[in-house]
């Protein structure tokens, strides 16, 4: 919910608040994202909509738009601990690029971590850039040492 809500919102219904508002996204007809499995136990996650959903990116100034192209985004992702570097996100990121295409959308964008050393998992929630790289995506924009933006153009099939 970080990304989809103003950050007052967002402080205001932290915890249950925001865990009700995720429900009601899952229940509706706005999915929020994708779930990754492995012998048919979730195990991997990621965030996926048109940006224009997402206010948090329209407030950024780092992550504001590259262009005027409209794009959808993946802007954060949970991967089960056992899960973890075995290629989950990279699946996800493929996967998300099937969806927004089926949707319409010729432009996939993620604002991946792009860490100059080891860092918490905390820390890596919108991804690592390595494994946009590995799902096709190329980096389009730096405003930060750390957080570039990347795309994946989407073509029809």
């Amino acid at each position: 919910m970080w990304w989809l809500l103003p950050r007052k919102q967002w402080t205001n219904q932290k915890g249950d608040g925001n865990r009700k508002a995720m429900r009601a996204l899952v229940k509706g007809n706005r999915k929020p994202g994708l779930i990754a499995y492995a012998n048919s136990e979730p195990v991997g996650w990621c965030a996926i909509s048109p940006r224009e959903r997402y206010v948090r990116l329209e407030s950024s100034r780092i992550l504001k738009p590259v262009d005027d192209q409209p794009v959808w985004s993946v802007t954060c992702f949970f991967v089960a601990r056992p899960y973890r570097r075995r290629g989950v996100t990279v699946a996800l990121l493929k996967a998300a690029a099937d969806l927004a295409r089926k949707n319409g959308a010729h432009i996939l964008e993620g604002y991946p971590t792009e860490p100059i050393k080891d860092q918490p998992d905390a820390f890596v929630y919108t991804g690592l850039a390595s494994a946009f790289r590995k799902a096709g995506f190329v980096e389009v924009a730096r405003r930060s040492a750390t957080r570039p933006i990347y795309r994946r153009p989407l073509h029809s099939r």
